[in-house]
């Protein structure tokens, strides 16, 4: 059995744990919910204790106070050249945040963003990293990068990802705003929610939907589709194979079998 791993002490961000799903709450509400170096440690070490923990099935990602996220916070990179620091460290904030949006692709559980007022250039780089969006209607969308001289450069795959390349290249090349109905219209998000109640709903969906799926086989599927883009084709028939028989042979798969012949819930299905 999973003992439930401690969450850690988060300074930028709010937990919230309850019946197997964990909410993390962006929390600097004064800079928009803006990244920093800081939040991006808080994140990374919440991820490490919960990984492994098959106990906790999903994760969203929400922000307080009616925003999701402004993208990176300017006032710190200003500070970067103000302070005549070097190349490196731009490029070590920019690493450290494309390591932070592979590590959410990348996760075990279901991530489900639920996405209010503005996601920005990194925020919206922040919502395309996850499984499922959810976003109120009037949320603005904008890739606005280019707007100000800069480029989407670690936000790009997870972009292309979500919305292939045609749209994902006009967002990034125009900097457009669009909302949250826009979004749903050309499958940046996946569902639109007037109200709050109406938000809740539709990740309650999600959530009813997930808590129906064998953990274990969540995770080793998530990993499989990431090695989707990574592996030759030959490759990945093998691969596949192997993942199947693990699968087949597991305490989980033995129990979904078995609970499918005798036309009854597994054991994890809430």
């Amino acid at each position: 059995e999973n003992i439930m791993i401690n969450l850690p002490q988060t300074k930028n961000l709010i937990l919230d744990l309850s019946n197997g799903w964990l909410t993390i709450w962006l929390n600097r509400p004064n800079s928009r919910n803006a990244l920093t170096n800081d939040m991006i440690e808080d994140f990374n070490n919440v991820f490490n204790s919960v990984g492994d923990d098959r106990s906790v099935r999903g994760i969203t990602f929400r922000g307080k106070e009616g925003v999701f996220c402004a993208g990176a916070d300017l006032k710190a990179i200003k500070s970067i050249f103000d302070g005549k620091s070097k190349k490196e460290d731009v490029i070590r904030f920019s690493v450290a945040a494309g390591n932070f949006f592979e590590s959410i692709n990348a996760l075990p559980q279901v991530t489900v963003m639920v996405i209010e007022g503005a996601a920005m250039a990194g925020g919206l780089g922040l919502a395309c990293s996850g499984d499922f969006i959810i976003t109120h209607k009037d949320t603005r969308f904008s890739l606005t990068e280019t707007m100000i001289g800069l480029t989407p450069a670690q936000i790009s795959p997870f972009v292309i990802q979500r919305l292939g390349f045609a749209k994902g290249k006009q967002l990034m090349l125009s900097g457009t705003q669009i909302n949250g109905e826009e979004a749903v219209t050309i499958g940046l998000a996946d569902f639109a929610g007037n109200t709050d109640s109406e938000l809740e709903e539709l990740e309650q969906n999600i959530k009813t939907q997930v808590l129906k799926c064998a953990p274990g086989a969540v995770a080793e599927t998530k990993r499989l589709i990431g090695l989707i883009a990574k592996i030759p084709r030959e490759e990945m028939v093998s691969k596949a194979g192997e993942s199947f028989a693990e699968r087949v042979l597991s305490d989980e798969g033995r129990e979904g079998i078995a609970s499918f012949l005798e036309k009854r819930k597994p054991g994890w299905s809430v």
